[in-house]
């Protein structure tokens, strides 16, 4: 296999300007539902990217799991991601649907959503994931797996399902948007792309940008 001969034409589908909705969320939104009806594998997942403390970027795969104002996913605040967004809250997020032949790209400010809402997805989660968030000192050395089993069997011999509680280290983030492009594979490599503009509380300016 040579990786430079690798070549897919897109021609699924196209995307005008004139077309999107005026709200780049709204139209992530449309997005969203047709990625989950046409059965994209882990459509939910997303490369976040967040900035080191020494400049460099580090990117990760999450999972998307709310969408309001702007993007929700959960971590471990203590984590390496946790950090970086301590120290810079700024970050980028990347979807890519190649079924659909498409890509979204979301920049903007990072900030912890509110205990409640934490807690409320915390709860909804397995047992056995919660056990899990209490486990795993995230991005941290560890010796070998069986730190985190011995770890896990002694929490599940202290705490239950009626008594565990949210670690005050676990929770959620939301970023909200401030430039968002929605790409659409083309064919001949004349793809289309339609970025977002934040220029108002709920103005945004729409381009077309050269692929």
């Amino acid at each position: 296999m040579k990786l430079a001969d690798i070549r897919i034409d897109y021609t699924l589908k196209s995307l005008d300007e004139k077309d999107v909705n005026v709200s780049p969320i709204d139209q992530f939104k449309i997005w969203v539902e047709e990625a989950h009806q046409s059965k994209v594998h882990e459509w939910n997942a997303m490369n976040l990217s967040t900035v080191r403390a020494d400049g460099r970027p580090n990117s990760r795969i999450v999972l998307l799991k709310d969408v309001d104002t702007g993007l929700v996913f959960f971590t471990n605040y203590n984590s390496a991601k946790g950090k970086e967004l301590e120290t810079n809250p700024f970050a980028a997020i990347t979807f890519f649907w190649p079924v659909l032949e498409r890509q979204v790209r979301f920049m903007g400010k990072v900030s912890k959503i509110t205990p409640e809402e934490s807690d409320e997805y915390f709860f909804s989660r397995p047992f056995a994931s919660q056990i899990g968030a209490w486990a795993s000192p995230q991005s941290e050395v560890i010796p070998d797996r069986t730190f985190l089993e011995e770890k896990e069997a002694k929490l599940l011999s202290e705490i239950n399902e009626k008594s565990i509680v949210r670690p005050e280290h676990w929770g959620g983030y939301r970023l909200v948007p401030e430039e968002v492009e929605f790409w659409q594979g083309r064919s001949s490599r004349l793809h289309d792309r339609i970025h977002y503009q934040k220029e108002g509380e709920a103005l945004w300016k729409i381009e077309r940008l050269a692929p």
